[in-house]
């Protein structure tokens, strides 16, 4: 089990954590507080990334005062993700992404550390990634720059830059701004 606060602890995520060699098997949620930038949510998540760090399947519900909103996304064999938002589906490419990054998680952007082990080994890329908004949850491609130099990690998103600080394993300590593990 893992856990982050947000610093101003208006916002909690737990997540149980299943470890592989890469791979990684997850069922979490977030409850957030109404703040300015969204209003008061709770939200649960499965996930699924295969032995090879690709995120394979992704399902989320989230509550908030106006209703529920249920989204799954699965990434196929062929590289496209099948988007179904429960008005229909949609397959997509975003850009080859084979990782998710969800807003508010710092859980999600521990599946990229892991997969190119930025905690033991020089990276300076970009990545594409599938990005899902919170509560509202929805989907656009993006990228996000990562950068790891002996092991000192920051990461680039279109929301700004952070040194995140990670565990042994590749799990987010501390994400500035974000949250960090309790």
């Amino acid at each position: 089990m893992l856990s982050w606060t947000s610093d101003d602890a208006a916002r909690v995520e737990s997540v149980r954590v299943q470890l592989g060699p890469r791979g990684v098997k997850a069922s979490g949620g977030i409850v957030a507080a109404e703040t300015s930038a969204h209003p008061a949510f709770s939200s649960s998540y499965d996930l699924v990334v295969d032995d090879e760090g690709v995120t394979r399947r992704l399902s989320l519900r989230t509550t908030t005062l106006s209703g529920e909103h249920e989204m799954a996304l699965k990434r196929d064999t062929e590289g496209f993700w099948l988007v179904d938002d429960g008005r229909g589906a949609q397959r997509l490419s975003y850009g080859g992404a084979v990782d998710v990054d969800v807003a508010l998680s710092p859980l999600f952007n521990t599946i990229a550390v892991r997969r190119l082990s930025m905690s033991t080994v020089d990276v300076d890329l970009d990545l594409p990634v599938v990005y899902v908004a919170l509560p509202e949850l929805t989907v656009t491609g993006e990228t996000e720059h990562y950068r790891s130099v002996a092991g000192q990690i920051t990461s680039t998103t279109p929301r700004g830059e952070v040194e995140l600080t990670v565990d042994p394993e590749g799990f987010v300590l501390d994400y500035p701004g974000l949250a960090r593990r309790r």
